[in-house]
């Protein structure tokens, strides 16, 4: 948790509060549903929780910004993002009923009235987002196929609407569709830890 404070010393005391409650959150619903391998349960903050809050280094989202996090499993980056960003909705989806409730179970035990989870699949919505988030659900390609057409024209931040992905590794061959349209950031930039070397936030724009 330090760690989260450190990065982000204008959390208000609420914002800290929720989020050092996700460990023993997630510890208790990984034992009885097991959606977080077990070395990273021990390294929630690093892992799970900073990860998904890079994002909040590259946009700040604007009241009343509609989010669509998809391939969220237990609710990353969703639930770190929300209790980040109070004033904006977020949807998570994942095709996977359990994982489904966890997220809801976490997000409820938080407060957060601002999430809501549901069992589906992204090419199945049918209601508009202003963003999607993402963390290595699918190759960049066939995510922005599932997504675009949710995505509105139109926007309220500083970054036109689209997708940002959290994704790691060489991106070469996923990128290479989308030619010059993409923006790519590192995110050892942002967090000095070794496990972020690797580590990139990806943007299309719709």
């Amino acid at each position: 948790m330090d760690r989260i404070i450190k990065y982000f010393p204008e959390l208000s005391s609420t914002q800290r509060k929720q989020l050092s409650e996700l460990d023993p959150l997630y510890r208790e619903w990984n034992s009885r549903i097991n959606v977080i391998s077990r070395k990273d349960i021990e390294n929630i903050f690093l892992h799970h929780v900073l990860h998904s809050l890079a994002i909040a280094k590259i946009i700040s989202f604007a009241k009343n910004t509609r989010i669509l996090d998809v391939g969220t499993g237990g609710g990353f980056p969703g639930i770190p993002l929300a209790i980040f960003f109070p004033n904006c909705s977020f949807t998570l989806v994942d095709s996977i009923g359990k994982k489904v409730t966890v997220a809801n179970e976490v997000a409820q035990s938080l407060g957060l009235t601002n999430v809501k989870a549901i069992k589906s699949r992204a090419e199945d919505l049918e209601n508009e987002f202003d963003f999607v988030v993402t963390r290595a659900v699918a190759p960049l390609p066939t995510l922005n196929s599932w997504v675009q057409k949710i995505i509105k024209p139109s926007g309220l931040n500083q970054l036109p609407n689209g997708i940002i992905a959290l994704k790691g590794g060489d991106l070469k061959e996923e990128l290479a569709p989308f030619g010059k349209k993409t923006t790519k950031w590192t995110i050892n930039t942002f967090f000095e830890e070794e496990y972020f070397q690797e580590k990139s936030i990806i943007f299309i724009p719709r």
